[in-house]
């Protein structure tokens, strides 16, 4: 066991992870949050995603007018379609009217991509957000640029809010050359939580409430077509007929949202069979929560890796000497021909940006709207505020040269990568000073909030583009600064951690003795309980004697 303890630990060096599209949604309505905000969060992850923040600025725009089309993940040109007269700001996922449109990936049946289509799931999020003020009208701007241009990607849960409402919208084409898509879209109760997380969610739907249930006409008759479905009507389940539960979907995908629902509802334990197997009765697709949630809960969510629970990943062996929580990739390996698996938890070493969507309807739009966004994974990133009248990228956010494959001292993105890349090894011994500085950088925003927007308020009363401007550099000045605190970060654990020993630390500085040099070290060594299976692996090889 232990040589295939250091086997594991020098393949976390030298293996590069393999690309895949897994992402998180987490959803809060309005009267389930503590704040009466809608809550959205997202966390993009996939290898080879590089960690911005994208801008479309707001236009006018001449009839024919065209746009091109890049698929997102690969940036190939799939086409042009023609661009809407007028577009909105859209700084990340969240638009100048506080409309949030996030993702996750099922995939479903491979045989229904069109790859003759010009819209991926990636560009209609954007020109979804820049084409709409409210969700439903997100809703109809998307499913008509589909039928209209076709659907270029695999199956997609997306997630549609905007301060009063929260829906989620489930889509796949229809196969090659077919233009259009099968859609479903379910609005989430205002007393409700939900979430999804790369599997189709969406089982039976009320056909006759037009209120909460929109859908695609032919979404069960083309189903038929397809033999997927020949049951009556009403028993028609969107995620068996387009996206069938298999091992991977359930573990990896149900789990995150069983861990979710686990955190804030009384319900963890009903739900736990299904995750693990023993029953195919999938969980509802929205609750409601225990209690109320914030803002602060939803990031703080966003971080977890199944502690405390059955699926806890932090103290096998998997974990290393330093209870890592994270696994390499793949999630499925082979030993003497068995597979097995790890977990897959909502935190993710592949993220490449995440947010957490603030949204208010008792604010103007301007002021309602945040997006407490930050680069890699959310464990071990910032959530700084982005208010959604943001115009300019804060310039650390921004890629200026940078890339997945290139590496910049000045973007946020490789900032945050080089720090949690020195905490991954040795994680139990170094997270703390991690989270000291992402707890006071995090309790400064969420302190200042109220004060910001009162100021903002007054000055909006007076010229909304003022009001406009100072939450823009607002929103700047504090994406910088949690960049510089993360670089002197930085700086710090390569100080304190330098060649596997720790340098003692007194009141935020390094320790000298009386003449001014540094202080003797600690050798903390290895945690009790490796020592002590090192030593029944190794047997008595290094044990010492006269």
């Amino acid at each position: 066991m232990l040589r295939r303890f250091l086997f594991l630990s020098l393949m976390m060096l030298l293996v590069p992870f393999v690309g895949t599209d897994a992402c998180t949604n987490l959803i809060v309505g309005k009267n389930a949050s503590a704040d009466g905000s809608t809550i959205v969060s997202y966390s993009a992850d996939s290898y080879g995603l590089f960690g911005e923040l994208y801008h479309f600025p707001a236009g006018t725009h001449k009839k024919g007018t065209m746009v091109d089309v890049y698929e997102w993940d690969t940036h190939k040109y799939l086409g042009q379609i023609e661009q809407a007269r007028q577009t909105y700001n859209v700084i990340g996922n969240i638009n100048e009217y506080q409309v949030t449109i996030a993702e996750t990936t099922f995939g479903g049946r491979p045989e229904l991509v069109d790859t003759t289509a010009v819209i991926d799931y990636g560009s209609l999020i954007y020109l979804g957000l820049q084409r709409s003020r409210t969700a439903r009208e997100a809703i109809k701007v998307m499913t008509e640029l589909v039928q209209q241009y076709g659907y270029y990607s695999s199956g997609e849960s997306f997630t549609i809010a905007d301060p009063n409402e929260i829906w989620i919208m489930e889509m796949i084409g229809k196969g090659p050359g077919i233009r259009g898509a099968v859609w479903v879209a379910v609005r989430v109760p205002d007393d409700c939580i939900s979430a999804h997380a790369n599997q189709s969610r969406i089982h039976t739907f009320d056909m006759e409430d037009k209120n909460n249930c929109m859908y695609a006409p032919d979404v069960i008759s083309f189903a038929r077509e397809k033999g997927y479905f020949n049951g009556i009507n009403k028993d028609f389940s969107f995620a068996n007929a387009y996206a069938p539960l298999d091992f991977g979907a359930r573990r990896f995908c149900e789990a995150r949202v069983w861990s979710y629902f686990n955190m804030f509802t009384d319900q963890g334990a009903n739900y736990l069979p299904y995750i693990q197997g023993k029953t195919n009765e999938p969980m509802p697709l929205f609750v409601k929560a225990n209690r109320k949630i914030s803002v602060r809960d939803v990031q703080n969510a966003m971080r977890d890796h199944y502690e405390g629970t059955a699926l806890d990943i932090t103290k096998d062996f998997g974990a290393g000497p330093y209870h890592t929580p994270y696994r390499l990739s793949p999630l499925t390996f082979k030993v003497n021909d068995q597979e097995y698996f790890n977990e897959r938890p909502i935190s993710t070493q592949q993220t490449g940006w995440v947010f957490v969507s603030q949204m208010r309807a008792n604010k103007p739009d301007a002021i309602g709207g945040v997006l407490w966004f930050g680069t890699d994974d959310a464990n071990m990133t910032v959530f700084t505020p982005v208010y959604c009248c943001t115009d300019k990228v804060p310039d650390c956010y921004a890629a200026n040269g940078a890339d997945y494959a290139t590496f910049s001292w000045n973007s946020a993105f490789w900032i945050f990568n080089w720090v949690s890349n020195m905490v991954y090894p040795r994680y139990s011994l170094m997270i703390e000073d991690v989270r000291a500085v992402q707890r006071n950088l995090e309790d400064t925003y969420a302190q200042s909030q109220e004060a910001i927007e009162a100021t903002a308020a007054k000055l909006y009363e007076k010229d909304p583009a003022q009001a406009k401007a100072f939450l823009a550099n607002y929103t700047s000045a504090m994406a910088q600064g949690a960049f510089d605190s993360w670089k002197r970060l930085g700086e710090f654990l390569v100080v304190k951690y330098n060649d596997g020993v720790v340098k003692r630390v007194k009141n935020g500085k390094f320790e000298r003795n009386e003449y001014g040099q540094p202080a003797t070290v600690i050798r903390s060594g290895y945690p009790k309980e490796f020592l002590e299976e090192y030593v029944k692996q190794t047997g008595d090889r290094y044990k010492v004697t006269e």
